[in-house]
This record gives C-alpha cells, structure tokens and sequence, in this order.
C-alpha cells in the first residue's frame, strides 16, 4: 500500500510543477515530453486522462487501508470488551472472596510507617525540650554548687552564742556619737518618754552623725506581712553588721520622735535594680501615739534626688489621685487594723502596713519582687499597690530593691556624708 500511494502522491506533484511551469492556454507554446504527458500538453484534457490512469490504483490502495481500519476498529471494540470483563470479574470476586491479606498487610505496614514517623517527630520535640532542660537544671545545679561552697566556708567559721552590743548608751544614736561613739552597730537607746531601754542599730559616719534606723529592706528575706501588734512592737532582726531586714516598731519610733526637743529629720534612702542610689528628706517628722493610730506628720519636705512622693502623685487616672495618694497626716494601717481613707482595706490588699491613704504613691513595706518587676496581676485594684515603690523616681511596675529609713536630728542633718562598718551576728527583734 505504501509503495503506490508514494508514487500517486509523486505524479500529483509533478503534474502541479509542470503546470505551474507552462504556459496555460492553446497556443503553441512546446513541452517538454515527461512520462508521456507532455504530449498532450497545455490542454486540460491530457489532465484529466492522466488523473483517470492513477485512480484504479488509489481507489485500490483507499480500499486496502479501509479494510486496516476496520480491522483496527474491532481489535479495540474488543480491548473495550476484555477491560469491562476484566473489572466486572474484579468486582466479582472482591465480593465473592475475602480482601488480598497481602495487600491488607501492606496497607496496615504504610499506616503503621506514617503513624511512626509522626510520633518519631513528636519524640525529637520531646528531646530536644528535654536537653534544654537539662541544659537548665546544670546551670541551676552549677549555681547550687557555688552557693554550698559558699554555705559550707560560712559554717566552718565557729558561732557565736552572742551578739556584739556597743557599752555606750543614749536617748538616740546621735547622743551616741555625741558622746564619743565612732563604730556604726547596736546600741541600746532610752528615748525621753520611754519607760525602758531597747535596742536599735546606730549608723555613725566619719561626720560624727548618728543615724537611728529604724526600717531596712535588703533582700525580702522578712516577710512584711505582719499584724498591729507585730508592727507595733517590731520585728526582724538587728544585725551588728547592718545586712538584716528589720521594723523597729512603731511604739519605738514614737517614742524616738515624741520625746525630742529638736526637729527630727527623716531620711528615706533607695536603691532599685540596677544599684541607683536616692533619698528623700522629711524635716519635722513625729509619729504619734497608739491612741492616735501612730499617725504620720512631717513639717515639709527637706529635700534629696528621688522626689516627694509622701505629697502623693497623679497618676492621670483621676484628677484627685493626688489627693488621695498624699501621706502627711495618715494613720497607720496593718491587714488586721483598717485606719485608711479607702472603702476597702489597702494595708490587706497589699500584706503590709503602712500609712495608707487611698492608698498610696510610695510605699516602703510592700511585697517584695525578687527583680523588681511585677505584672498587672499582682497589682492591686489601681494597678498600682503592689510592690515596694517610690513613684516619684520609679513609677508603677517597678519595686524596689532596697530602701533604709532613718532618723537623725535636724542640726545634724546638713553635715557631710558617711559610711558605716561592722560584724556578722543577728539579734532577734521579734516575730520574724
């Protein structure tokens, strides 16, 4: 079949190239002969009769290649036949027989494989949070080691059964040094009106000043969380070396206040976070009575670097937070003894006592915050009631690291800056 349709084709394309070569028409133009149809060249019946020559062989080679198709046509009606047969006699014997257990097998063993993998990754997370833990649990156990070396040098150093309390005496610290004392430590006092001596750490500087103290936060190792009576008669620890938390108590400091016929300057002094020193002086300062809830008063501010927050502070949340956050003339509060300007309780909101108003804008007994800083969940209800806070210097969100009150005669006040010394033991105040 190839063969002569090569050869159909191969006249037809001659006879196109001869006519196209020629001219068309009846004149007597000449021709070059070629497979004997030049002879009847230029006339269109010498076309014709060459067409007619070939046909009986195309119409032969169209015949052959319909019978091709045909033959085609039924081999694949008969591929169409053998899939239907071979899906129905599939489906036939899935009904017929139980499942292949092979292939059953192997599709257990591809979800067996994926459920694997998955837990694999989930383990991996597993390992990993674990080697960051045990990353974290060495760094811990390295910090615990350094801190037994520390404890254990401590406890070779043979105790002492006693504190060391300086001889000399006085009706404050100030009368202390007056009288020639030069070692800042533990002395006992005897205020004017006190019935008796007790006990308080003398701050004594190269100036002669004598310095009562009569609060110190360090390290929250006290909890301030006291009642009336704790706070009344203080508690803590006095230390020789001045590295204890200690309240004196309010008895004493009335007593150390209401006796004196010089005005008593207080001295605030604190240090955040990051080792900031300031202070804040108040000049006539007295406490009053226990009849009187040992209320606060002060002349005026004297003056210092961190601001005076004992006048209140507005916090912009309403126009009378000044008012209602100034300190001079508040009684003293504890969580047992509500004496503040607020509906509620601010000394039982914050687990300590103080002279609250409603409630504060500083606040020098308040919970201690390892770091200093706290969120809004551990505030109080105005978001700022938590914490040991001075808010003239640190506004909200930021407690304190220490804080020292003291108090020290108002002619001494204004004489140069100090330093202080000392030793190792504790003396009990209290209840701790």
């Amino acid at each position: 079949m190839a063969p002569s349709l090569f050869a159909t084709a191969g006249g037809l394309l001659l006879l196109f190239s001869f006519s196209s070569a020629q001219t068309r028409g009846d004149n007597i133009a000449s021709c070059t002969p070629n497979d004997g149809f030049g002879k009847y060249c230029p006339t269109t019946c010498g076309v014709a009769d060459y067409l007619m020559r070939y046909m009986p062989e195309v119409t032969r080679d169209l015949d052959s290649m319909q019978r091709d198709l045909e033959i085609t046509t039924n081999l694949t009606q008969g591929t169409e036949e053998k899939i239907v047969y071979m899906k129905d006699s599939t489906t036939s014997a899935q009904k017929s027989s139980p499942q292949d257990s092979y292939f059953r097998k192997t599709s257990n063993m591809l979800e067996d494989v994926l459920r694997f993998e998955k837990t694999i990754i989930q383990q991996e997370q597993q390992i990993f949070e674990l080697q960051n833990l045990i990353s974290s649990n060495e760094r811990r156990l390295a910090d615990l080691k350094q801190l037994s070396i520390q404890l254990q040098q401590k406890c070779s150093e043979p105790c002492k059964d006693t504190v060391d309390i300086q001889p000399l005496t006085g009706t404050d610290c100030q009368d202390i040094a007056n009288k020639g004392a030069t070692t800042s430590g533990l002395y006992y006092v005897k205020p004017a009106k006190a019935t008796e001596q007790f006990l308080v750490y003398c701050e004594i500087d190269n100036f002669g000043r004598g310095f009562t103290v009569i609060q110190r936060r360090r390290d929250g190792s006290v909890d301030f969380n006291k009642n009336w009576i704790q706070y009344k008669e203080g508690f803590g620890y006095l230390s020789p070396d001045d590295t204890t938390e200690f309240w004196l108590g309010n008895e004493k400091i009335h007593q150390l206040t209401a006796g004196s016929t010089i005005p008593t300057v207080l001295r605030i002094e604190l240090v955040d976070w990051e080792g900031n020193k300031r202070y804040a002086d108040y000049n006539m300062f007295r406490l009053g009575p226990e009849v009187d809830m040992y209320r606060l008063t002060y002349g005026y501010y004297f003056g210092g670097d961190a601001g005076d927050a004992f006048d209140g502070f507005d916090f912009g949340d309403d126009p009378s937070d000044k008012f209602y956050t100034s300190h001079n003339g508040m009684q003293f509060s504890a969580p047992d003894k509500d004496n503040d300007k607020y509906d509620g309780n601010c000394a039982q909101q914050d687990g300590s006592g103080w002279w609250m108003n409603r409630c504060h804008a500083a606040h020098l007994n308040g919970k201690y915050y390892q770091g200093g800083r706290y969120t809004e969940k551990d505030a109080g209800e105005y978001g700022y009631d938590n914490g040991i806070i001075w808010v003239t210097w640190h506004n909200r969100w930021y407690s304190l690291k220490e804080t020292t009150m003291k108090l020290i005669p108002l002619s001494r006040i204004t004489a140069g800056g100090g330093q202080q010394a000392g030793v190792k033991e504790y003396a009990g105040l209290g209840d701790s």
